[in-house]
């Protein structure tokens, strides 16, 4: 059987994600190598088989791995038909060199929760425009990666934070058009961004991504209302473009940016 390979790369608009690689690999093995930056990896299919600080690891479909920056692994297929994984590449403001040694010792970690996190947010990574709702998950699944880890050390549950939550939706209401970034609202209101997203979703029931689309859809049903066309509507409203504005449009209100602008007439 000759090698099979499918391999899709981009690096995203979110702070600290150097890389998002998705492959399907049938006999393909890598060699001993080390990366720069931590590695998160998921497998979808199959399972791959490896070697970390000369101990063997696996990582079937219901784990997630996170191998250490500058520590040399390899990497084959555990099965007859090969593996499918996705894979995050994340550098040192997303992960600190305290995991190192924990990561080292269990690399792979058998947590439903932070399995299902992981997949999420390579779905919204797919989609450009959604950057916000990517930081957000993307710092749950850290907290989550070090209570993991580190259990003993666990930040405590956040607990609630009205105002903090309130300060932030003053921001999103400020700032729908143009978004803000996570690191800047929470450096904005001197909150960890952890915190402010619990906060946040603990006060409204609904996360900061969440609320800003919502926001932003109300704004393009009044254009798209007043006659406005879908690709001109996505660009005033914030949207990327307008196949960004037609998926959280339909799923907030039911049908396309389209018919809801004909159903008008």
């Amino acid at each position: 059987m000759g090698t099979r390979e499918e391999v899709s790369a981009w690096r995203p608009r979110v702070p600290g994600v150097t890389e998002v690689f998705h492959a399907h690999f049938t006999d393909y093995a890598y060699p001993m190598h080390v990366h720069e930056a931590w590695t998160l990896l998921i497998v979808d299919d199959g399972a791959v088989r490896y070697d970390l600080d000369r101990h063997e690891h696996g990582t079937p479909h219901d784990t997630v791995s996170l191998l250490p920056p500058h520590v040399p692994h390899n990497g084959s297929p555990a099965t007859p038909h090969g593996f499918r994984k996705r894979v995050l590449y994340l550098d040192g403001t997303r992960l600190g060199d305290d995991l190192i040694g924990p990561a080292v010792d269990s690399p792979d970690l058998r947590d439903p929760v932070l399995r299902r996190r992981v997949g999420q947010l390579h779905a919204v990574l797919a989609h450009p425009g959604d950057e916000l709702e990517a930081d957000s998950r993307l710092t749950l699944i850290g907290d989550r990666l070090r209570a993991c880890l580190l259990p003993r050390t666990a930040a405590p549950a956040d607990r609630r934070d009205p105002v903090l939550a309130r300060r932030l939706r003053e921001l999103l209401d400020e700032r729908v058009v143009p978004g803000i970034a996570l690191d800047e609202a929470a450096a904005l209101v001197q909150a960890h961004p952890t915190h402010l997203v619990r906060s946040f979703s603990a006060a409204y029931g609904i996360a900061p991504h969440q609320y800003l689309m919502s926001r932003r859809v109300g704004r393009a049903r009044r254009l798209l209302l007043e006659g406005r066309a879908p690709a001109e509507v996505a660009a005033a409203t914030g949207f990327y473009d307008q196949s960004h504005l037609t998926r959280h449009f339909r799923r907030l209100v039911g049908v396309t940016p389209g018919r809801y602008r004909a159903s008008a007439r």
